[in-house]
């Protein structure tokens, strides 16, 4: 048999053939990137380790033994930015690979290198060590926060400290909380595709054909801790400015005002934070749909946005954004939402219909060559459900108190004063959707 056709039993050693290696790490990958983008950068990182034959060796035993076995540092060299550039994307090396051979879901903040590791990514050494079986994957119960803001991020501690950034400098590069001060011009856009409606009609303000049908553009419900509280309060779609501060005036139109309400259960703790909500926050919706808010109290807000996610590049829910006071930004781009209900409903109806076929066994087991994803991630995405998709059109807002990783409180149900924005014109696209692609609430698996 030729080094080029090798079968995956034999496992190959650094004087083989590059395709032939290549071949034997891609029959191990997870499925989460194409075929085209493993190959190219498996087929990178192997030229890279053909001068340095043990750790290529360390690669092949590492990568075809799952880790079963003790394996040295695999290193490369480390660029300026840190990144490595694969088909035109940009990555962390060492996360590019453990997503390749491990956890294809994995956020590049999630890993932390094993003791032994001597040149881990964290250690800033001229080589970066891509050995996936030299991390380890922490996940925070919850969510496990953060990463890149689109200028230089700064680390965040306390929830009142904002002068004070320049001592953060300094700690560890595990970055939590997002963070997005005033002054900063919007992010943007960075996204061309074409409008839902035609652009004279798109460009339009809030209140005129775009809403023609939600008689209201969003609803929006006060939660103390894990409770409701109050009504649910709705904004006509002719008030595309709705403000939510912590006054006692009676609310109504484009003003809903949380100091009036009561609730029984009130502790001490959530009525001292309900006197910082103050002015609170502007809700603006922009167009067809997109929403901007402006922090108008004199404390922070805390965002759960899956279009901030997405700009700082992290996984959708996977962030706590931290509004400063007086900062202007937008926390939801309707196209995109369209967009990824679209993707996440079209995969949730595919892989139902793999895993349906799997079960009745047409198609070959996930360890075969050209099987499907390993059906782990398959049935993750089988389990996409309505609910899920129903998130995608829902912003939530912490007043004051942050959560995750930073904060003594796991998640926003756990903070005194928070608000849930529903909106409306997102949760009619998501309909359509649903009408064109009927998903399945999942079934739990016997």
């Amino acid at each position: 048999m030729d080094n080029n056709k090798m079968s995956i039993t034999n496992t190959p050693t650094s004087n083989d053939a590059c395709l032939s290696i290549v071949h034997s790490l891609m029959c191990h990958r997870q499925g989460g990137e194409s075929e085209s983008f493993a190959k190219r950068a498996i087929e990178s990182l192997v030229k890279k380790l053909k001068e340095k034959k043990d750790e290529l060796d360390s690669l092949i035993t590492a990568i075809t033994t799952n880790g079963a076995h003790p394996s040295k540092c695999v290193t490369i060299q480390r660029t300026l930015d840190g990144r490595l550039q694969v088909a035109g994307r940009k990555g962390f090396p060492h996360v590019v690979y453990a997503r390749l051979w491990r956890w294809p879901d994995l956020h590049k903040n999630e890993l932390k290198h094993v003791k032994y590791c001597q040149y881990a990514f964290d250690l800033k050494c001229d080589n970066v060590c891509v050995n996936p079986y030299h991390y380890e994957r922490v996940v925070s119960p919850g969510i496990d926060l953060s990463g890149l803001t689109l200028s230089s991020p700064l680390l965040v501690k306390d929830e009142y400290d904002f002068d004070n950034q320049q001592s953060h400098s300094s700690s560890e590069s595990h970055l939590q909380t997002i963070q997005h001060p005033p002054s900063r011009p919007g992010p943007q856009e960075s996204f061309s595709t074409p409008a839902l409606l035609p652009p004279s009609e798109a460009s339009s303000s809030a209140s005129t054909s775009a809403f023609s049908t939600p008689e209201y553009w969003c609803s929006i419900a006060y939660f103390e801790m894990d409770v409701q509280v109050g009504e649910t309060f709705k904004v006509p779609s002719n008030c595309p400015i709705v403000t939510v501060d912590g006054y006692v005036d009676p609310s109504g139109g484009d003003r809903f005002c949380l100091g009036q309400l009561s609730n029984v259960h009130r502790t001490e703790n959530i009525e001292r934070a309900r006197l910082h909500i103050g002015k609170g926050v502007q809700l603006e919706c922009k167009g067809e749909g997109d929403v901007w808010v402006r922090c108008l109290s004199d404390h922070a807000v805390f965002v759960q946005s899956y279009y901030l996610d997405r700009e700082a590049g992290r996984a959708p829910g996977d962030a706590v954004h931290k509004i400063y006071p007086s900062a202007y930004i937008k926390v939801f781009d309707l196209r995109q939402c369209h967009r990824q209900m679209q993707q996440q409903a079209a995969t949730a109806q595919a892989a139902a219909a793999a895993q349906a076929a799997a079960v009745a066994g047409n198609i070959p087991g996930p360890g075969s060559v050209g099987g499907i994803a390993p059906a782990i991630s398959l049935s993750a995405a089988a389990g996409i459900g309505v609910d899920d998709l129903r998130r995608l059109c829902i912003l939530r807002m912490s007043f004051v108190k942050g959560w995750g990783p930073d904060y003594p409180r796991q998640s926003i149900k756990e903070t005194p004063c928070w608000i849930e924005i529903h909106l409306h014109r997102a949760l009619q696209l998501l309909d359509e959707v649903l009408h064109t692609m009927p998903i399945a609430d999942p079934q739990p698996l016997d």
